[in-house]
């Protein structure tokens, strides 16, 4: 029977259960905290309908989908933008070891979703403890009742991440559930303490920013590679290739001797594009008749600009396609060499400093600013 302690012994086996957690992760159910009507490995799984499969995705260590397109109605056909979820239980457990939270400690938790996550700290650390902020109200809603339904009561607002919230500071810890920059109103609002986030921009946001506070600062360093939604709060448009699309047959064509698959291919590599090209993100299309052969597309979140780069097995050349004010291709084959030039460095080089200035990414030192 699918149930807690079945999650709890799948968790326990794969070494995912922080010390401390194992008593919270085995307490608080997490079919109180999703709706009858869930999307799992790309299904959608009612309740009602399926009873059994339903309980099984609940308790299985994977993530839910359980909000499209911020619970607007869409056309039929019209792209499905996931905007809340239950995240996959091993991750969130990543994130809790991450913030090091313990009886006594005030945390801030930002993207409240169904709830689970403040329930989970609350039943740690005590209701009075947890603080937990979403920009929509209608999850808002849900989630303050699925909490009572547990028994746990944490205080659930309504309000902007990116601002924290102020009504409650100084917190000892602050955890984000989406991916987002990091504000240097968190810092403020976590004086002397520990902040961790998902974080990065549209091409590469695989990452969990852990930073201390103190002194009016924060510095930290990458953890993980975790796959999270981005913050609604100027959320660039996503939506189906063909959408970002144009004027095909207009584009410049050049040749690069990079293969499109260093770039694609590599996690590190990814990471270090990803700091100059913040507003741009990657598709990588494979074809479908075995012959290897695959294309790198490159697109603008303001969607005026858009590359190409075709792969082909033992090419010595790549073709190359780009249209737009922007050569995204160029830029992030610049990017990508000058990673080269650095030695290609491995992530866990780099680090992240916060001030009233803005972030700064550095790679070893604070002094050596990247990015």
């Amino acid at each position: 029977m699918s149930s807690p302690a079945r999650l709890l012994k799948t968790l326990g086996d794969k070494g995912s259960i922080p010390p401390g957690w194992a008593d919270t992760v085995g307490s608080v159910p997490r079919e109180l905290f999703l709706p009858d009507t869930v999307e799992v490995r790309g299904r959608t799984v009612a309740r009602g309908e399926r009873p059994q499969e339903w309980l099984a995705a609940v308790y299985d260590d994977v993530p839910v989908i359980t909000q499209v397109n911020d619970g607007q109605q869409s056309p039929q056909g019209a792209f499905r933008l996931p905007t809340s979820s239950s995240s996959m239980p091993t991750i969130m457990l990543e994130m809790l070891g991450l913030l090091h939270a313990e009886r006594g400690h005030r945390v801030l938790e930002l993207g409240t979703g169904t709830g689970w996550n403040a329930a989970w700290l609350a039943h740690r650390l005590g209701s009075d403890a947890v603080t937990s902020v979403d920009v929509d109200p209608a999850l808002v809603a849900v989630a303050r009742a699925n909490c009572r339904a547990a028994g746990l009561s944490p205080r659930i607002v309504c309000g902007r991440g990116e601002q924290g919230l102020s009504d409650g500071a100084p917190y000892d810890r602050l955890i984000a559930t989406y991916t987002s920059p990091i504000p240097y109103a968190w810092v403020e609002q976590v004086p002397d303490g520990r902040i961790v986030a998902p974080w990065g921009g549209s091409f590469f946001s695989h990452s969990f920013a852990v930073l201390e506070t103190a002194d009016g600062r924060a510095h930290g360093r990458f953890h993980g590679y975790p796959a999270f939604m981005g913050t609604r709060t100027g959320r660039p448009a996503r939506g189906y290739l063909s959408d970002f699309l144009h004027h095909r047959g207009e584009e410049r064509e050049t040749r690069s001797p990079l293969s499109p698959l260093s770039i694609a291919g590599d996690a590190e590599a990814l990471f270090f594009v990803g700091l100059d090209l913040p507003d741009a993100w990657y598709l990588l299309a494979e074809a479908d008749d075995d012959s290897g052969e695959s294309t790198l597309w490159i697109l603008g979140d303001d969607r005026r600009s858009w590359a190409c780069a075709d792969y082909e097995p033992g090419a010595g050349e790549f073709v190359i396609g780009q249209y737009g004010p922007r050569n995204l291709w160029d830029e992030a084959e610049r990017s990508y060499r000058r990673w080269e030039g650095r030695g290609r460095p491995e992530r866990d080089r780099a680090g992240i400093s916060v001030t009233r200035a803005g972030e700064q990414v550095w790679l070893d030192t604070p002094e050596n600013v990247i990015a």
